[in-house]
């Protein structure tokens, strides 16, 4: 006599997620988690999607990327503004599962910048100066008269 699982019955009739712990949607029956969700900018800078704004799933990589590319613009600009250097500029495109119809989507990125500008004179004398100061710490500075290094010539 084949053993029920006291679920199984739900599973089989459907009133249950499938294995992968999605609930199967029917052909043309949309996600509304999917169909709701709305992107926004956090950072300070003048970008796009100040204002949260829905982008369908399949436009979310290309302007999620574009607007990424905004940050790296203004970085640019801003190192130009002020005499700096961009050193590295990297985008990371970070992607998410929908927890309803199970699709993986791109929920956001982050854009990383890192600029070197010219160095202030006045602080620059002063580093020089650490550095000098520490130079020779933990040197003996007791001398030897140069004839105790000299060899014996043959």
């Amino acid at each position: 006599m084949e053993e029920k699982l006291p679920w199984a019955d739900k599973a089989q009739k459907g009133e249950e997620a499938s294995r992968d712990g999605f609930r199967r949607k029917e052909p043309g029956e949309e996600c509304q988690t999917c169909k709701n969700r709305k992107y926004k900018d956090g950072s300070d800078e003048n970008v796009s999607f100040k204002a949260a704004a829905h982008i369908s799933p399949e436009a979310a990589a290309s302007r999620v990327r574009a607007h990424e590319g905004e940050h790296v613009a203004n970085a640019y600009s801003k190192a130009e503004q002020k005499g700096g250097e961009v050193l590295s500029a990297s985008v990371r495109i970070e992607t998410s599962v929908c927890p309803e119809c199970g699709k993986s989507y791109v929920s956001g990125g982050t854009t990383s910048t890192k600029i070197r500008y010219p160095s202030d004179p006045y602080a620059e004398n002063q580093r020089q100066n650490r550095t000098n100061a520490a130079r020779g710490n933990g040197f003996d500075h007791a001398t030897r008269p140069l004839e105790e290094f000299e060899m014996e010539r043959y």
